[in-house]
């Protein structure tokens, strides 16, 4: 069901693309280009580890978070349809396999 609503929020983000900017606020950010909407995914970032410490807000804050990671993708040429593939790919490996993976860097076994 989740991930139907990612697929489905990526859909209407490519829909807009190309889009009028003055009635669309989805066409605006991606007219603006990448690094505008990199530094709002930043924005709503901290305004979300804000909610989170306060402990209010956090569900409409992630919620903004998403929408823009997803606007952000799109203007990449991506959609959570790669993300999901990834998180697809790494279920079942351990975080510090998969992150040691990529820096080639080694976790630490037990008793290290």
């Amino acid at each position: 069901m989740t991930e139907d609503r990612l697929l489905r929020l990526s859909e209407t983000i490519r829909a807009r693309r190309g889009g009028d900017p003055d009635s669309s606020y989805v066409a605006r950010l991606l007219a603006r280009g990448p690094e505008r909407i990199a530094q709002k995914v930043g924005e709503e970032a901290v305004e979300t580890v804000i909610a989170a410490m306060k402990g209010e807000g956090l569900a409409g804050e992630a919620a903004d978070l998403i929408f823009h990671l997803a606007v952000l993708l799109e203007s990449a040429g991506l959609g959570f349809e790669e993300v999901l593939s990834e998180l697809e790919r790494r279920e079942g490996v351990s975080g510090l396999t998969e992150k040691a993976s990529r820096s080639g860097v080694m976790p630490p076994q037990r008793g290290d």
